[in-house]
C-alpha cells in the first residue's frame, strides 16, 4: 500500500507540474476559447467535470457530511490534483473496506 500511495503522490505532483507549466507558457485564455468551441475540447471538458463528479460521490460516501464539503467544494477548481490528496489520505481505509466486502 505504502507503493501505492507514493506512485498516486508522484502522479499528483506530475499533474500539478503539468498545471504549473502550461500556467506559465500557455495562453489559459486561448486555451479556455478553444476548449468550449472545439468539439474534443467540449469532450474533454465533459470528461474531466464527470470524472470530478464521480470522486464527489465516492469522497461524499466515505466521509462524514460537513467533512466531506471541505473535500468536495475545491474540487472544480483543484481538479483531480485535489482527488489525488484525498485518495493518498483515505487508501488505508478505501483497501480495509473494500477487503472486508470481497
Amino acid at each position: 500500500m505504502t507503493l501505492l500511495r507514493l506512485l498516486l503522490t508522484l502522479c499528483g505532483f506530475m499533474l500539478a507540474a503539468l498545471i504549473i507549466y502550461a500556467v506559465q507558457v500557455g495562453d489559459f485564455w486561448q486555451a479556455g476559447a478553444w476548449l468550449t468551441t472545439d468539439p474534443w475540447g467540449i469532450t474533454t471538458l465533459a470528461d474531466l467535470y464527470l470524472g470530478l463528479a464521480i470522486s464527489a460521490v465516492i469522497i461524499a460516501l466515505f466521509e462524514a457530511s460537513w467533512l466531506s464539503l471541505l473535500w468536495i467544494l475545491p474540487l472544480p477548481f483543484l481538479g483531480n490534483v485535489w482527488t489525488v490528496v484525498w485518495f493518498v489520505y483515505r487508501l488505508p481505509e478505501i483497501t480495509r473496506k473494500l477487503k472486508n466486502r470481497l
